[in-house]
């Protein structure tokens, strides 16, 4: 197994986050890279979801992966494990990234390109969806364990996400899960969301989520340099 190597990320010093993740939006974009924020609460399937979407990205596109925790290595040796290059972010004890320690982050992973990097946030439904990282696209893990009521409880993250996946959709029957509910209130927060129910358990609905990544990676990524 190959060793994880774990990047010790500094607080960036730039005082103005939104303008620098720009700044590194159009760095990527003129790469021919596209950065994914994948951002949830703590359990709801981040990296089952993405080992689920694995065969499927792999046969189309070069991607790799950023692990970010306060401590641990544990999802970047799951990463690389299964065939994914990734590494692993350490972010001394603050719960999100911003731009330019996403920056540091893409850089760990060395001269390779990437048409597609994913950025596995911290397991936070408030801190991360404050913080610009200078992803192309912002995507959201609601669980059904957790509840449909999170759009209400947390409105920022839903505001700021292009897509929201509803996981364990095979524990439906077990758990009270309005999905009229949540889809309202998540459209009265981002009507332009799109929404993805999936068991990255069973993989049902995983190849559909996969298409539409693969084709706003391709979009995102079509006449760079």
């Amino acid at each position: 197994m190959d060793t994880v190597r774990i990047i010790e990320l500094k607080e960036s010093i730039l005082e103005d986050n939104d303008q620098d993740a720009q700044v590194l939006r159009e760095e990527l974009k003129k790469g021919g890279t596209c950065l994914l924020n994948l951002m949830s609460g703590p359990g709801s399937g981040k990296t089952s979801t993405l080992l689920a979407l694995a065969p499927y990205l792999s046969a189309q596109m070069r991607w790799a992966v950023m692990e970010a925790d306060i401590d641990s290595d544990v999802d970047a040796k799951t990463m690389l494990q299964a065939g994914i290059p990734s590494v692993q972010l350490h972010t001394g004890g603050m719960c999100h990234l911003d731009a330019d320690m996403t920056r540091q982050g893409i850089r760990s992973l060395g001269e390779a390109h990437y048409d597609l990097i994913v950025l596995e946030n911290i397991g936070n439904l408030v801190c991360p969806a404050e913080f610009d990282t200078g992803a192309a696209i912002n995507m959201t893990i609601l669980s059904v364990p957790e509840g449909d009521d999170k759009p209400v409880k947390y409105p920022l993250m839903y505001e700021q996400c292009d897509v929201l996946v509803i996981n364990k959709i095979d524990t439906l029957p077990v758990f009270d899960f309005d999905r009229d509910r949540v889809e309202t209130v998540a459209r009265m927060r981002n009507p332009d969301v799109r929404i993805f129910y999936i068991s990255a358990k069973t993989g049902e609905g995983v190849e559909e989520l996969a298409v539409y990544l693969a084709d706003r990676v391709r979009t995102w990524n079509k006449g760079s340099n």
